[in-house]
């Protein structure tokens, strides 16, 4: 019998083209919007190559039980959740581990940002739920979080602007979808930073790098948050630019 020839994926061609068409440093397509919930304190909504996520914050507000406040500083509870709906296959409703422990990677990344020493004994309530789901939801997450934030006009030292980057194919490529997460050689390094001040705030990565590679990778990164961060910036002075003129016309 005749052994079947199994054709390997090219992730990258050789005019530098992806699958889906993009260059190695090139992000999917992204919308911003924010402010478009009525009953919270601020709110953003990302839609991001196939995911859809919605950010909603609330507070600083009474902390409940009270024995749980910090009297020096705003403790900020991250809450990330995924639809049932949100993947090919049912997700359970019940929070899990990877639910558990995205909340809180993105709760500490939030917690640089925000100056909570300006609310002490106060909690910053933050809720994200992610309604499709395509490779990358937990930087989604975090980067509509932030906008999310501003929008309650909570102070913070810059917003946090998050991306993954990662090998398939031995390339290093910005913002991977879920077919290159799937690719043989695949690492996934999500990155969130502060990009006024190239400050770090989330690292995660799930693979090896070496060092040549590594270098690369962050590099990528530092490039991919900065011009998300000015889609953050921009979706912010929309919302208020729409308001004055609303304002103005009454």
């Amino acid at each position: 019998m005749k052994k079947e020839k199994i054709e390997k994926i090219v992730y990258v061609n050789k005019e530098g083209k992806r699958l889906d068409g993009r260059k190695i440093d090139e992000l999917r397509e992204l919308k911003i919007e924010a402010g478009i919930l009525a009953h919270s304190s601020g709110s953003a909504y990302i839609e991001w190559g196939q995911n859809k996520v919605l950010a909603s914050v609330h507070g600083p507000r009474e902390v409940i039980p009270k024995h749980r406040a910090d009297p020096y500083k705003a403790i900020v509870r991250f809450n990330y959740r995924m639809a049932t709906f949100s993947v090919p296959d049912r997700k359970n409703p019940k929070p899990g581990r990877r639910d558990i422990e995205i909340s809180k990677v993105c709760g500490e990344a939030l917690e640089r940002a925000i100056f909570l020493e300006q609310f002490p004994n106060t909690a910053i309530d933050v809720w994200v739920e992610v309604f499709d789901s395509n490779a990358g939801s937990r930087v989604a997450a975090l980067t509509a979080a932030s906008v999310a934030l501003a929008d309650a006009g909570i102070p913070m030292r810059d917003l946090v602007s998050a991306v993954a980057v990662g090998r398939i194919g031995g390339n290093i490529v910005l913002d991977l979808n879920k077919d290159e997460e799937d690719a043989d050689d695949a690492v996934d390094m999500p990155v969130g930073i502060l990009p006024n001040f190239d400050e770090i705030v989330l690292l995660q990565m799930d693979g090896l790098f070496s060092k040549p590679e590594w270098e690369k990778a962050i590099a990528l990164a530092m490039k991919g948050c900065k011009e998300i961060h000015k889609k953050q910036v921009d979706a912010l002075k929309k919302k208020y630019l729409v308001e004055q003129k609303e304002g103005e016309q009454k």
